[in-house]
């Protein structure tokens, strides 16, 4: 095995034009950590923030991308569940980066593949299914027959959320632009409202859950929509202590955090054909600008995934 390796890196915060494709030094597992040949890296509109240094100071350089898809290639000394050559997925490392041909993660944070997904379908998944997935089922509790609102339900995360709440039996209405109408009702929505044309508040009524992807004014509006007992969970914005709303309504900031125990569950419903996951464009990793640029137009409606050269070597 070499000991460098090609990953997209940024030495300062900035624009697109910041990121470089560049030789690095392949990373070295620690006890607890796999060491992965990457196949295919996810493109999250977190990426680009980060970039942007929005998100906080990172130390300098550092690869980007967190969503990972690939074949472990060593193990730490501490690593029981993987071996060499096992197909897995997830995310990694904080001192790793998905935007290179080796990275490193925790086991906690990652997953095998099960037949009939392959490396790009993988890698599409981590950030964007694992966040409505603990916000529906860990945080909300989400039960069949119970109805949930989902906003933004064509993007990444809305997309995922209402095929995860089908499947749990959920009744779902969907907000989307009326571009997007007919995807979000081929994901299983019972109802979408196009919110340039209609007020969700004014149609909707007695929601037990719902998932706010977009904060502010959306958010704001969102609560006269609850039953007593329901519950707001915000993946963008911490909802305020005291809200004048139904008895018993509940506001929940969901961070979430990787799990690899969920990764699987998810992996395993799209395996059968259950969830979809909608990959927009593939770019080879040297063209990481101009994966990011599409992320960051907001004009993507599927997932954008990078492939390394790894299957060349």
């Amino acid at each position: 095995m070499t000991s460098t390796m090609k990953a997209v890196r940024i030495h300062s915060f900035g624009g697109p034009d910041v990121l470089r494709y560049e030789d690095v030094s392949v990373p070295e597992p620690k006890s607890n950590e796999l060491l992965i040949r990457v196949h295919a890296a996810g493109v999250n509109p977190v990426d680009w923030k980060i970039r942007e240094g929005h998100l906080g100071q990172i130390p300098l350089p550092s690869v980007l991308g967190s969503d990972f898809a690939g074949a472990v290639e060593a193990t730490g000394s501490d690593v029981k569940g993987f071996r060499t050559g096992d197909s897995v997925f997830g995310i990694v490392s904080d001192d790793s980066g998905g935007y290179a041909e080796y990275a490193v993660a925790p086991d906690s944070q990652v997953a095998r593949i099960p037949k009939g997904l392959d490396f790009l379908h993988a890698a599409a998944l981590p950030v964007a299914s694992i966040t409505p997935w603990q916000a529906l089922f860990d945080i909300a509790q989400l039960q069949k027959g119970q109805k949930v609102l989902i906003h933004a339900a064509a993007g990444g995360v809305g997309s995922f959320a209402v095929q995860f709440a089908k499947w749990k039996g959920a009744y779902v209405i969907g907000t989307a632009s009326a571009q997007t109408t007919d995807y979000v009702k081929s994901l299983g929505a019972d109802e979408v409202i196009d919110y340039r044309k209609t007020k969700f508040e004014d149609v909707v009524r007695d929601v037990d859950v719902v998932l706010d992807t977009q904060g502010g004014d959306t958010q704001e509006r969102s609560w006269r929509v609850i039953k007593p007992g329901g519950i707001l969970v915000s993946i963008v914005s911490p909802p305020p202590k005291e809200k004048p709303t139904a008895p018993g309504v509940r506001g929940v900031f969901l961070s979430s955090k990787p799990r690899g125990d969920e990764f699987a569950q998810i992996a395993d419903l799209v395996a059968r054909g259950i969830v979809k996951v909608n990959i927009e464009t593939v770019f080879p990793l040297k063209d990481a600008r101009k994966a990011q640029e599409l992320s960051q137009s907001g004009h993507a409606h599927g997932k954008i995934v990078l492939t390394t050269e790894a299957e060349s070597h």
